[in-house]
């Protein structure tokens, strides 16, 4: 209980401040600093050296690619209907095929699954990250009307290997083979308690809604696709890898997050529908909350 109601109180305290214009229009550009440079770092560097290297990683690392081009296939169908402009096609792909892994992912498996689960979540979210850094950026940036970014396999790579979480994450991986992380765990657990609470501060300060109505039918096929297919889509990978335990319930859960924020935001950046962008990624982490509670029953039941 305690994990929910810190849930409602961060994000309520950012949509207030907000509101009351207490805070600078960008002020969660330096809350994700501290999330996205200390605490996720410190939490690949936490967690990593646990994971299990066996059969059971593999969900976590083939979910996101699955989720991913489960989007591009569902969008394919619906514009054969619809014929969306293209502005819309792109930014229903990437917000559809890319979740908000971390920022909320972690927070909802602490309180659901409890905060020494979230190792299992790691690989999940690198997973994401890369698919974003590679494949999402190149989407955006060719759909995009804008030529100042120089497309190619420098970039791409220099987005990767500077995102301070992958290299904890490399770090963790590489060198807990032959160093013992477990000194500076007291240390890297004081660090990750920051993640969840400013995360979803962050996420409480970016929360707009504004014209739904307008929106509503790109949102509701967004949000169906993201909140019910795609981890339906992980679920069946999980019986096809016989996945089982806190393992597969969490990989699945993952795959049940709203939509990725910073992907979200390089698209409205790219000028590419962002209202759109703006409103699918708050209705996504509301009605998100009831969608992943059922979710988690449902886990429950099928992996009890």
């Amino acid at each position: 209980m305690t994990h929910f109601i810190l849930i409602f109180i961060c994000i309520a305290a950012g949509v207030i401040l907000s509101r009351l214009h207490l805070l600078p229009a960008d002020a969660h550009k330096g809350v994700n600093a501290w999330v996205l440079n200390i605490a996720l770092p410190a939490l690949s560097l936490r967690f990593v050296p646990e994971i299990k290297w066996d059969g059971q990683v593999l969900l976590p690392v083939i979910g996101p690619l699955v989720v991913w081009a489960g989007a591009w296939l569902f969008v394919r169908l619906y514009d054969g209907k619809k014929r969306l402009p293209a502005d819309s096609r792109i930014a229903l792909r990437v917000t559809s095929g890319l979740g908000n892994t971390a920022f909320l992912g972690f927070p909802m498996i602490a309180a659901f699954y409890g905060e020494s689960e979230i190792h299992h979540a790691v690989v999940f979210d690198q997973m994401t990250f890369i698919l974003f850094s590679t494949l999402g950026v190149i989407a955006i940036l060719k759909s995009s009307s804008s030529t100042a970014e120089t497309l190619n396999l420098t970039y791409i790579l220099k987005k990767v290997l500077r995102f301070p979480p992958f290299i904890a994450c490399m770090v963790a991986l590489i060198f807990s083979r032959f160093v013992d992380f477990a000194p500076a765990n007291p240390l890297l657990d004081k660090l990750v308690a920051t993640m969840s609470p400013m995360a979803l501060f962050s996420i409480g300060l970016q929360l707009k809604f504004g014209a739904i109505k307008e929106q509503w039918k790109l949102i509701s096929t967004g949000l169906l696709y993201k909140l019910l297919l795609a981890p339906g889509l992980v679920l069946l990978l999980a019986f096809l890898l016989h996945s089982s335990g806190n393992a597969a319930k969490i990989g699945v859960f993952e795959a049940a997050m709203s939509s990725h924020i910073t992907a979200s935001l390089l698209v409205a950046q790219n000028d590419l529908n962002p209202r759109y962008c703006s409103l699918v990624v708050g209705t996504g982490i509301l009605v998100g909350f009831i969608t992943a509670t059922g979710w988690y029953f449902l886990l429950e039941y099928l992996f009890h």
